[in-house]
């Protein structure tokens, strides 16, 4: 089972392509800092910009660099369940341990088209899956009990719950219990889903804040409520600052002010506005990042 704190990674570019050395660099930031596993190719590394093949690649540098030190779980989701299946079998063959898999997005298929939807996929391939759940990009929700037909299915391990909702959350995890790992994909919500019995995040704040991060996590695993606590707290500022524009346009930006990547967006992401920018500057400084 995957656990502890895992960053949804961002796909840096320079003049308009992958930059190949600093996607690398920060893959090994992200070994040095504690982070648990990495999932590359998903919303926060742009991947509905990503030409096929340079999905494919992304997928296989980060294998290459992470060389078995840590799960990769490649972000492989489309709403299109023949792609969905392309794309997590070249995960597959490229030597990804596992597969986050967004909800088919825009087609807004019903319930039982969900269900068929991952079914399918987890029948062509012999990783685990993780579902993706968050009907604020997709447009549809996976309902409890959809979620509790998929935990019967071998490989599908777990859930990335991004629905903001406790209750929800309550219910994924009172229904299936243990054949499916619960992952936070709100971070304001790693201490919450955790003391409910959720076994980690995929992070977008672990971009630019891995230790701290992984530490929530290692803490809530731990059953250390009170450290879990004062690090949930220490990171919501920061956290609120990466979410006041559409992510990943924040956390891009902090890193490269950081000095680990350029800032390129593709579009329809464009830079930050000077009002937001000195919001996140603000966050930053007083979390000693600047």
């Amino acid at each position: 089972m995957f656990s502890g704190s895992m960053v949804a990674l961002v796909t840096p570019f320079k003049n308009g392509q992958i930059d190949w050395p600093s996607l690398e660099a920060l893959v090994e930031f992200h070994l040095q800092s504690g982070t648990n596993g990495i999932v590359p190719c998903g919303t926060t590394g742009e991947s509905a910009t990503l030409s096929h093949q340079e999905h494919d690649d992304v997928i296989k540098a980060v294998i290459k660099t992470v060389h078995k030190r840590v799960p990769v779980i490649a972000g492989t989701g489309s709403n299109s369940t023949d792609e969905a299946v392309r794309l997590t079998r070249e995960a597959e063959k490229s030597g990804a341990d596992g597969a986050l898999m967004i909800s088919p997005y825009y087609n807004r298929p019903t319930q039982e088209g969900i269900y068929q939807h991952y079914k399918k996929v987890a029948s062509e391939v012999g990783i685990s899956l993780i579902i993706y759940n968050i009907p604020g990009r997709t447009g549809s929700k996976i309902e409890p009990e959809t979620l509790a037909r998929l935990a019967e299915i071998k490989n599908i391990a777990g859930v990335k719950e991004a629905t903001g909702s406790v209750d929800q959350a309550i219910d994924v995890i009172r229904l299936c219990g243990d054949r499916l790992a619960v992952y936070s994909g709100e971070d304001s919500l790693i201490f919450s889903l955790m003391a409910l019995g959720g076994k980690g995040v995929i992070s977008t704040v672990a971009n630019v804040a891995p230790k701290e991060t992984a530490q929530l996590a290692d803490a809530c695993l731990k059953g250390n409520w009170e450290r879990g606590r004062e690090l949930q707290f220490k990171l919501m500022p920061l956290i609120r600052s990466l979410f006041i524009e559409t992510n990943p346009i924040p956390v891009k930006t902090a890193l490269s002010l950081m000095g680990k990547c350029s800032g390129d967006l593709r579009l329809p992401l464009t830079p930050m506005a000077e009002g937001s920018l000195s919001k996140l500057k603000q966050a930053m400084r007083a979390f000693s990042l600047l």
